[in-house]
Parts: structure tokens; C-alpha cells; sequence
């Protein structure tokens, strides 16, 4: 389909007999804070929660009697799900809606509530895909691809042509959250079409930059892992129609890290009283990088609120990392003699500042090591505050951004192994599903010791984990090839300095310590 084709389309589609045109808003709080006028445009507001109703419809609205009589089929963790199934109750269309085990109970029972027909039978998304494409197939029913198809895409772009019609004054740069590139490719190649003096920039999470790859190869790439923090935007490989709009119309894709992505939905939070989830609060994530990178001229930013079908249980993890990320909390790990007044004379050098978090361990007869959060009020006390550290001869680093810190070892500060061989220690991402745990431990040797294990549930569709192992060295090729077999993603933290300051075995029966500079 050509681009003036998507861009008609995308003018005239009758969607707004379901979807509805939604608010563009005012971010004061946010304006002020970034000195220039920030716009929301609320796709929260949907009938779904999500933009992707907007796709869903205006392609049901292409179908003709005889495919509207034998249904419809897609696949999805959620959102696009959501959006097919409302879409085809509307029309009075079976739709038949492949999701993965992994899938949070609440979308299912969204899905069902539009009378969809449901099937969750494959582990993973890419599974569920194949399955309903292999059952489209042979029911001879269209498919529903959740970005890849120009029918969706033009659907997608109708959010364009809306804002486009709410807002007369120049637009600096409009910031698009990014997954399999639908979304960006509808909205930009009606904006870039009509004033395309406007900037558009996709973004994605740092972890699942499928896009910004794409367009770096010249061509769709297939991403070896993506993080799954902002699940609906976690796309191995952008797809072929996307990208080629996408490289034509887009001005560039910017990248934001899990941190930037909490604070963001606190920022949408205080602005609206709306909770965002991560996915869609990409956008503001983008511009507030964007401006504090130097890049603003000081006209109006458009971020797109892509969703809002945020899993409450995730919102104990957001809440510890925003503050992190809005660069307004410095996690401080420092190691102090073990004498007395040094805890006192810590505290002094710290001056007036308030402390969020405060862990103290004994870690020998002549240290202690001390695990702080504490709040700044502007960046550059980061570095005054290690420097006056340092300066007092107290080792000190800023451990803010280390995952191993934020996610694991600040609930882990309580006491160091003494072990008799060295420790391994590994980060894993478990799926959320009953025999998780159990599938793991069934794969490991019996005299593999585990010194070390910890989880906390996070909202998503799977859990962060932490943990140690006592393995010989010359057995280190099968444990490996054990967490192959297992299958779960991970990765080796043997050398996070969070760990070594406050859990590592201080006989040095873990690896090689780091030198803290």
C-alpha cells in the first residue's frame, strides 16, 4: 500500500462508531519541568485502554460478507487481543484469539468478556503467533497480524490525522512508543505527509530496540533477546511493511532504559492521576532524554499514552525504580572502617541530605559496608557526594542504574556466606507460570549447592532472579549447558560490584574482587 493510500485512509476511516477521538492534554507539571510545552495525547482513554483497537477495527471494517461469516483469527498477549475481540462483537464477527500461558488473567478475561473464543496452548508469544496463523490457515479465516499489515497501519495512523486536526500551532516533535513499528509507521506517514516539517520518533525500550537495529542494518533484524519490562512493545523483529515506512517517514528511534520508564509513568501519574503502563509512557521517557540531551528548541512536544492496562501487581516495582530515574535518588554503596564514630562520621559527611534507604552490615573486624538511597536535588551532587566520600578515604561508588542493586541486593543485605569453593553467581529471568521453580530444579545435579536464591514477583509475565552456586570449576561446562536445556534467559552477575561489596564470601571463595573506583 502507498503511503497516500495509508494517509486517505487514515482521513476517512469510519473506526469512530467504536473507537473514539481522544484528548489531547496539557502536562503543566511536566512543561514546566522540561521549560517547554508538553502535550500527552491520551490513547488511554480508548475503549480498551489502548490504542490498538483503532488497527482491529478499521481492517474488520474492510471485510466482506463471506470472511465476516467465518471469523476472524490473531494472537496476542494482550492489548492487540483486546483490541480484535471488541472490534469483532461489534460487527457480530467470531473471533478466535490465540494468547500464551504466560499471559496475565485479567487480559484473558477481557478478551472473553467481548465473546472471543480463546486459546492458550504454546509458552511463548511467538508460539501462540505460529499456532494461529497454522489455524487461519486452515479454517480459511483472515488473520490478524498485530503490525505488520497495511490495513492495521493505516488504522494506526487515524491517531495522526486526529492530532494533526487538534492542534493548529507547530509541532517541535511528536514521540511514539515502538514494538513491531504499526503504530509508528500509520502515525508518521500521515504526519510526515502533511507537516513534515514536524519530527517523529519512535522509541523503545533499551533492552527490545528492534526498530532503531532495523534501521541501523538497513533491514528487519532479529534480536537475539528483548527485556519484557514494557511486554507490548517487546518485538524480536520489526516487520517488512513497518520498516519500510517507518525508514522512509521516521526521524529517528530513541532508546530509554527501565529506570527513564518508571519515571515517566510517575510523571504521567502526577500530571493526570492516571496510571500508564510501561510501554505507554515510552514517549515521555523519549522527551525528557530528548531535552535533557540538548535536542529541544523549545516548541511543543507531543507523547503519545499508548495503553493503560498496567498489572497492579507491577506497580511495587515502578515505584522503587522512579525515583532512580528521574536521576532524584543516587543509590550509594560505600565501605567504612569498622571502628567506632565511623558510622557517625558517614553520616556527617552526607550533610543535610534526606536519606531513602539506609542498610548497614558488619562485614569483619576492620570494615562495614553501607547501602544508602539517597535524594538529590540536582545531578551534579552525584559527584559531590562520592568526591567528599573519597576525599575522607571511605570507598564509595554510585551503584544507581545497577540492576543487580536495585532489583536484588538491597532486599539481600543481611550477611555474607562463609563458603569452602567459589561461588557463581547468575541472573535469570524465570516464566511466571505454576512449575517454574520445579523445571529448574530438576535439570541441576544433586551435589550442585544452591547458596543463594532470590525473587520477587514484578507484575510481568515473568520473574527476575538472583543466585548463587556452589559447582566445582571442572564442572562448569555442564552447569551451562544445564541452563541451556533449562531455557531460561541469563546471564552471569559473578562480577556485580553490588555483590561483592555486601554478599560475596570476604575469604575471597567468590570471584576475584573489584577494585572500587
Amino acid at each position: 500500500m502507498k503511503a497516500e493510500k495509508i494517509v486517505n485512509e487514515s482521513l476517512t476511516s469510519a473506526i469512530y462508531d467504536l473507537a473514539i477521538e481522544t484528548e489531547l492534554a496539557k502536562a503543566p507539571r511536566l512543561s514546566r519541568a522540561l521549560k517547554c510545552p508538553i502535550l500527552l495525547k491520551r490513547e488511554d482513554q480508548q475503549p480498551v485502554f489502548s490504542f490498538k483497537i483503532r488497527g482491529a477495527y478499521h481492517k474488520m471494517l474492510k471485510l466482506d460478507a463471506e470472511q465476516r461469516k467465518r471469523g476472524v483469527v490473531a494472537a496476542s498477549a494482550g492489548n492487540h487481543a483486546q483490541g480484535v475481540a471488541i472490534s469483532a462483537n461489534k460487527l457480530g464477527i467470531p473471533a478466535h484469539i490465540f494468547m500464551p500461558q504466560t499471559v496475565q488473567q485479567l487480559k484473558v478475561e477481557a478478551v472473553q468478556s467481548y465473546g472471543a473464543i480463546t486459546y492458550l496452548k504454546c509458552p511463548e508469544l511467538d508460539l501462540a503467533v505460529q499456532q494461529a496463523m497454522e489455524f487461519a490457515k486452515k479454517k480459511k479465516m483472515p488473520f490478524f497480524h498485530p503490525f505488520d499489515d497495511y490495513d492495521v497501519i493505516a488504522g494506526q495512523g487515524t491517531m495522526g490525522a486526529e492530532l494533526l486536526r487538534q492542534i493548529s500551532d507547530p509541532i517541535e516533535a511528536v514521540f511514539i512508543c515502538t514494538g513491531g513499528g504499526g503504530l509508528l509507521a500509520g502515525v508518521a506517514t500521515v504526519i510526515k505527509s502533511l507537516r513534515p516539517k514536524t519530527k517523529v520518533y519512535g522509541v523503545e525500550p533499551h533492552d527490545a530496540a528492534s526498530m532503531a537495529a532495523a534501521l541501523r542494518a538497513g533491514r528487519p533484524v532479529l534480536l537475539p533477546y528483548v527485556g519484557r519490562f514494557a511486554e507490548t512493545v517487546a518485538v524480536r523483529k520489526v516487520g517488512s511493511k513497518t520498516f519500510g515506512l517507518c525508514k522512509q517517514f521516521v526521524d529517528g528511534v530513541i532508546e530509554v532504559d527501565t529506570a527513564s520508564i518508571c519515571s515517566a509513568i510517575k510523571d504521567i501519574y502526577e500530571d493526570t492521576r492516571t496510571i500508564i503502563e510501561p510501554s505507554g509512557a515510552l514517549g515521555v521517557a523519549a522527551a525528557r532524554k530528548y531535552v535533557e540531551s540538548g535536542q529541544s528548541k523549545g516548541g511543543a512536544l507531543v507523547c503519545v499514552l499508548s495503553g493503560a492496562n498496567m498489572n497492579f501487581d507491577m506497580l511495587r516495582h515502578i515505584v522503587e525504580r522512579a525515583t532512580s530515574g528521574s536521576r532524584g535518588e543516587m543509590i550509594l554503596g560505600a565501605t567504612i572502617p569498622e571502628k567506632p564514630r565511623s558510622f557517625l562520621r558517614f553520616c556527617n559527611l552526607l550533610g543535610k541530605r534526606s536519606v531513602t534507604e539506609f542498610n548497614y552490615r558488619y562485614a569483619g573486624d576492620s570494615d562495614a559496608h553501607v547501602f544508602a538511597g539517597i535524594e538529590l536535588s540536582a545531578p551534579e551532587e552525584r559527584k559531590q557526594i562520592i568526591d567528599s566520600l573519597r576525599k575522607a578515604g571511605i570507598e564509595a561508588v554510585d551503584l544507581t542504574g545497577d540492576e543487580n542493586a536495585e532489583l536484588h541486593i538491597r532486599h539481600m543485605i543481611g550477611g555474607r556466606a562463609h563458603l569452602q569453593q567459589r561461588e557463581h553467581v547468575f541472573r535469570f529471568e524465570f516464566p511466571e507460570r505454576a512449575g517454574a521453580l520445579a523445571n529448574f530444579l530438576k535439570h541441576l545435579k544433586p551435589h550442585w549447592n544452591i547458596s543463594m536464591f532470590h525473587y520477587r514477583f514484578h507484575g510481568a509475565d515473568y520473574g527476575r532472579v538472583l543466585a548463587g552456586f556452589l559447582v566445582p570449576d571442572s564442572e562448569l561446562k555442564q552447569l551451562h549447558e544445564a541452563f541451556e536445556k533449562i531455557g531460561y534467559t541469563h546471564w552471569s552477575a559473578d562480577d556485580s560490584l553490588a555483590y561483592q561489596m555486601f554478599l560475596a564470601d570476604p575469604k575471597g571463595n567468590s570471584r576475584p574482587k573489584r577494585k572500587i573506583v
